[in-house]
Protein backbone atom coordinates (compact mmCIF):
# COMPACT_ATOMS: atom_id res chain seq x y z
CA UNK A 1 0.00 0.00 0.00
CA UNK A 2 1.22 3.57 0.07
CA UNK A 3 2.04 5.78 3.45
CA UNK A 4 2.15 9.24 3.12
CA UNK A 5 4.20 11.17 6.44
CA UNK A 6 4.05 14.92 6.78
CA UNK A 7 6.47 16.57 8.52
CA UNK A 8 7.28 20.19 8.81
CA UNK A 9 4.78 21.99 11.00
CA UNK A 10 5.54 24.33 14.02
CA UNK A 11 4.75 27.37 16.18
CA UNK A 12 5.51 30.46 13.93
CA UNK A 13 4.48 33.90 14.38
CA UNK A 14 2.34 36.11 12.18
CA UNK A 15 3.81 37.33 9.22
CA UNK A 16 6.30 34.25 9.54
CA UNK A 17 6.46 31.27 7.65
CA UNK A 18 6.77 27.28 7.05
CA UNK A 19 8.06 24.93 4.53
CA UNK A 20 5.37 21.63 5.21
CA UNK A 21 6.80 18.15 3.68
CA UNK A 22 4.66 14.88 2.61
CA UNK A 23 6.43 12.19 1.15
CA UNK A 24 4.83 9.17 0.10
CA UNK A 25 6.52 5.63 0.60
CA UNK A 26 5.37 1.90 -0.23
CA UNK A 27 4.66 -0.38 -3.35
CA UNK A 28 4.08 2.84 -5.58
CA UNK A 29 3.08 1.95 -9.45
CA UNK A 30 1.71 5.48 -10.15
CA UNK A 31 1.70 8.93 -8.10
CA UNK A 32 -0.78 11.51 -9.57
CA UNK A 33 -2.61 14.36 -8.15
CA UNK A 34 -1.18 15.56 -4.39
CA UNK A 35 -2.32 18.43 -2.05
CA UNK A 36 -2.69 19.57 1.24
CA UNK A 37 -6.11 20.30 3.31
CA UNK A 38 -6.12 21.52 7.23
CA UNK A 39 -8.81 21.84 9.88
CA UNK A 40 -8.86 24.03 12.37
CA UNK A 41 -10.31 23.29 15.65
CA UNK A 42 -14.16 23.16 15.35
CA UNK A 43 -14.14 23.28 11.67
CA UNK A 44 -14.30 21.36 8.51
CA UNK A 45 -11.16 19.99 6.89
CA UNK A 46 -10.78 22.34 3.98
CA UNK A 47 -8.95 22.39 0.88
CA UNK A 48 -5.97 24.66 0.77
CA UNK A 49 -3.82 23.44 -2.26
CA UNK A 50 -3.61 20.89 -4.81
CA UNK A 51 -0.41 20.10 -7.51
CA UNK A 52 -0.69 17.56 -10.96
CA UNK A 53 1.92 15.30 -11.20
CA UNK A 54 2.76 17.55 -14.09
CA UNK A 55 3.06 20.81 -12.30
CA UNK A 56 -0.09 22.33 -12.70
CA UNK A 57 -1.28 24.15 -9.37
CA UNK A 58 -4.40 25.25 -7.94
CA UNK A 59 -4.93 27.46 -4.64
CA UNK A 60 -7.45 28.18 -2.47
CA UNK A 61 -8.61 32.15 -2.35
CA UNK A 62 -7.62 32.55 1.59
CA UNK A 63 -3.82 31.44 0.73
CA UNK A 64 -3.58 32.67 -2.76
CA UNK A 65 -0.54 34.50 -3.50
CA UNK A 66 0.99 33.35 0.07
CA UNK A 67 1.45 29.59 -0.16
CA UNK A 68 3.05 28.11 -2.86
CA UNK A 69 3.05 24.33 -3.88
CA UNK A 70 5.49 21.85 -5.29
CA UNK A 71 7.00 18.53 -5.72
CA UNK A 72 9.56 16.61 -6.79
CA UNK A 73 8.85 13.49 -8.41
CA UNK A 74 11.71 11.43 -8.13
CA UNK A 75 11.40 11.75 -4.54
CA UNK A 76 7.95 11.09 -4.62
CA UNK A 77 7.31 14.22 -2.11
CA UNK A 78 4.96 17.11 -2.07
CA UNK A 79 5.72 20.61 -0.19
CA UNK A 80 3.52 23.28 1.26
CA UNK A 81 5.76 26.90 1.23
CA UNK A 82 3.55 28.75 3.77
CA UNK A 83 4.55 32.94 4.03
CA UNK A 84 2.93 35.63 5.52
CA UNK A 85 1.21 33.46 7.80
CA UNK A 86 -1.80 34.63 9.61
CA UNK A 87 -3.48 33.54 13.19
CA UNK A 88 -6.07 32.09 11.31
CA UNK A 89 -3.84 29.70 9.13
CA UNK A 90 -3.54 27.59 12.55
CA UNK A 91 -4.63 24.65 11.48
CA UNK A 92 -3.89 20.58 11.53
CA UNK A 93 -2.50 20.46 7.66
CA UNK A 94 -3.17 16.69 5.97
CA UNK A 95 -1.35 15.54 2.92
CA UNK A 96 -3.72 13.73 0.55
CA UNK A 97 -2.45 11.66 -2.51
CA UNK A 98 -4.26 9.83 -5.90
CA UNK A 99 -1.99 6.67 -6.22
CA UNK A 100 -2.07 3.51 -7.68
CA UNK A 101 -0.28 0.48 -5.54
CA UNK A 102 1.85 -2.16 -7.61
CA UNK A 103 -0.47 -4.62 -8.72
CA UNK A 104 -3.91 -2.67 -8.27
CA UNK A 105 -6.16 -1.71 -10.80
CA UNK A 106 -7.49 1.32 -9.47
CA UNK A 107 -6.25 4.55 -8.19
CA UNK A 108 -6.99 5.41 -4.51
CA UNK A 109 -7.07 8.18 -2.10
CA UNK A 110 -4.26 8.47 0.81
CA UNK A 111 -4.31 10.95 3.55
CA UNK A 112 -1.35 11.67 5.96
CA UNK A 113 -1.28 11.69 9.96
CA UNK A 114 -1.52 15.73 10.10
CA UNK A 115 1.04 17.85 11.14
CA UNK A 116 -0.30 21.26 13.23
CA UNK A 117 0.62 24.48 12.12
CA UNK A 118 -0.12 27.52 15.00
CA UNK A 119 0.38 30.98 14.23
CA UNK A 120 0.29 33.12 17.54
CA UNK A 121 2.37 35.78 19.20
Amino acid sequence: QVQLVESGGGLVQPGGSLRLSCAASGSIFSLNAMGWFRQAPGKQREWVAAITSGGSTNYASSVKGRFTISRDNAKNTVYLQMNSLKPEDTAVYYCNAEARPLGAPYEYDYWGQGTQVTVSS
